[in-house]
């Protein structure tokens, strides 16, 4: 039976979300926190406002000079009604490395955890029902204050919304269909392919939707040097099976250290495979018995074809491979409640 949650709205309407037949995309929700840092340095005392537009100057150094960054993380409802968060404070840490590069002050990781716990519970009612979502949270470091001239921004805003997901690509647990780029690059050493930085994202969109245009689902990037070493796809990390050992690309710089990539390594590594994280060669990924992707969108996701030049290779014939379907089933199992959170990953919110 569908399940449907109606909710009610300031202009007196009823809105229906279909939970079973629920994408991945932006719906706005009730709250969202702001919190402002001042000339001196020092943040000031978040809040929780309605859900709406930022007012800042033309002049912003987001606006001109790209000086911003970005974290995803996901709240999930259980079966018996709690509310857990998934490895929170590995955002944290990560948005703190990614303002050492862009210049821009850090956020405790107390005061981010806890901005994020409020913002999850003032859209409480927005969580998914177990197994048909999840809520989607984002939060966001801009330099907001004007300045007109390459300098770091004089004010910064610290911004988290929300809103709830269901699958990132359609289908669910189903493989996709990557294409490999070859002339255009994501990142390059020594620039910021491995912080969240705004400035990474807009680059793949030409590649994406040339890709999506063709029938793939997605983008597969190799590095900016000798045009051959796999590094990651659009959005997300990417893992080869061969032989029941794991591998995946060496984080050296120019690859986001995704948390749900950290996790599979360490949850690959509990449940007795072989993980090692290395340069991998096209050709060896070609030659993989199973391929999959990870990041906090699309969780595991199943590669079913990677077509590289006038190739395309299969995997398990088109289907889910037994590899990524139990380190995906282990993964969601803790993140949803289900199973024992043997690893201390889990932060429940009261």
């Amino acid at each position: 039976m569908e399940e449907r949650l109606y909710v009610e709205r300031k202009n007196n309407t009823r809105e229906c979300i279909d939970w079973d037949n629920f994408g991945f995309g932006l719906r706005p929700t009730d709250f969202m926190y702001v919190m402002k840092c001042t000339l001196g340095g020092e943040w000031g005392k978040g809040k929780l406002q309605p859900f709406g537009n930022l007012e800042i100057s033309p002049a912003a150094a987001v606006l001109n000079y790209g000086q911003g960054l970005f974290e995803g993380l996901k709240a999930y409802r259980t079966e018996d009604e709690r509310i857990l968060l998934f490895r929170p404070e590995e955002n944290a840490m990560r948005l703190i490395a990614g303002a050492d590069r862009m210049s821009m002050p850090s956020l405790p990781v107390d005061s981010f955890l806890h901005a994020v716990e409020q913002a999850v519970l003032a859209n409480k009612r927005w969580i998914p029902p177990p197994g048909k979502g999840s809520l989607y949270i984002r939060p966001l470091l801009i330099g907001t204050g004007g300045v007109l001239g390459l300098n770091p921004a004089p004010e910064y805003t610290f911004v988290i919304y929300v809103s709830p997901v269901g699958c990132y690509f359609k289908g669910g647990l189903a493989p996709i269909d990557l294409e490999v780029e070859s002339f255009y690059h994501r990142a390059a050493p020594g620039g910021t392919g491995g912080v969240k930085t705004i400035g990474n994202y807009a680059p793949v969109l030409k590649t994406q939707l040339k890709a999506k245009g063709k029938g793939f689902s997605d983008v597969l990037y190799l590095d900016a040097v000798e045009n051959k070493y796999v590094e990651e796809v659009s959005s997300c990390n990417i893992f080869m099976v061969k032989d029941n050992v794991i591998s995946t690309p060496e984080l050296k710089g120019t690859i986001l250290p995704g948390i749900t990539r950290k996790s599979i390594v360490e949850l690959a590594g509990s449940c007795g495979y072989e993980v090692f994280e290395r340069p991998v060669d096209v050709e060896e990924l070609l030659a993989a018995d199973e391929v999959f992707c990870t990041g906090t969108a699309v969780v595991v996701n199943p590669v079913g074809s990677i077509t590289y030049e006038s190739r395309r290779i299969k995997y398990n014939g088109g289907e889910v491979g037994e590899v990524a379907k139990e380190l995906y089933e282990a993964l969601t199992n803790i993140q949803m409640g289900r199973a024992e959170d043997k690893m201390g990953w889990i932060v429940e919110l009261n």
